[in-house]
C-alpha cells in the first residue's frame, strides 16, 4: 500500500534517472556537458543512435510520453544539478497530444520558458528546439496537431531570439506536404527512425557548436 502511493506521487517519474545521476562522473576540467531534456523522441535517440552520444559529454534525460509540467517538476534534479554547459530542451508534442491533461499553448510555453529562464539563471546555455512535425497521433487519433505545433514552434522561435538564446529549427527539415513528419523519417508520424534522427544530428550539432563557443 504504502509503495503503491509512493509511486503514485511521483508523477514526473523523478526516480528514473536518480540513480544514474548519483553515479555521473564529476566534471573534468574544461568538460562541457551537455543535457538532452525531453520525451520519447529524446529518449528513442539514445535507443536508436547510440553512437551519437558515445564518446562525448552528452546526458540523455529523456522520458517517454512526458509533457512539459513534469519535464519542469524534474528539471533542477535532471539538468541543473548535472552542472551541464549547455541544455538542449525538446518537449511540447504530448501536451498538444493531451497524455496528462488538455493543454493550452500558454501552458505549454509557460513551462518551456520557466526552463529556459532557470538554466540561464544557473549560467546554463539553453539550445530550445522546434517540436518535430506531426499531423496526427496514432495513439490518440484525430486531433489534427498540425497547426498547433507550427503555432507553438512561431512563439519558442520568438522566445529563442528575444532572449538571446539558441532556436534548433528540425521542423523545416522534417515536414511533408501535409505538415506532418516525412515518411521516411519516421513510420507512425511522430517518432524519428534511423534516418529520422540523421536529419537532427547535424543540425543539433552546428548549434551546439555555434553555442559553446560563446
Amino acid at each position: 500500500m504504502f509503495i503503491q502511493a509512493a509511486q503514485a506521487q511521483d508523477w514526473a517519474n523523478l526516480k528514473k534517472y536518480q540513480q544514474q545521476n548519483s553515479q555521473l562522473a564529476p566534471l573534468t576540467q574544461g568538460e562541457k556537458r551537455v543535457v538532452f531534456m525531453g520525451n520519447s523522441i529524446t529518449e528513442g535517440w539514445k535507443n536508436i543512435r547510440p553512437e551519437f552520444f558515445e564518446g562525448k559529454p552528452y546526458v540523455n534525460r529523456g522520458i517517454s510520453g512526458q509533457t512539459t509540467p513534469q519535464m519542469l517538476i524534474r528539471f533542477t534534479q535532471d539538468v541543473i544539478d548535472l552542472k551541464p554547459e549547455a541544455v538542449v530542451i525538446l518537449a511540447g508534442i504530448n501536451d498538444i497530444a493531451g497524455n496528462t491533461g488538455l493543454s493550452t499553448q500558454k501552458m505549454i510555453t509557460d513551462n518551456i520558458f520557466a526552463m529556459a529562464k532557470l538554466a540561464k539563471a544557473h549560467n546554463i546555455k539553453v539550445l530550445l528546439c522546434s517540436v518535430l512535425p506531426a499531423n496526427d497521433f496514432p495513439w490518440r487519433p484525430g486531433l489534427e496537431p498540425a497547426q498547433k505545433v507550427i503555432d507553438l514552434n512561431e512563439e519558442l522561435k520568438a522566445f529563442a531570439k528575444e532572449h538571446k538564446i539558441t532556436y534548433v529549427d528540425y521542423f523545416s527539415a522534417m515536414v511533408n506536404e501535409q505538415n506532418g513528419l516525412k515518411a521516411e523519417l519516421g513510420s507512425d508520424g511522430v517518432h524519428p527512425n534511423t534516418a529520422g534522427y540523421l536529419v537532427m544530428e547535424p543540425i543539433l550539432e552546428k548549434a551546439l557548436d555555434k553555442t559553446l563557443k560563446r
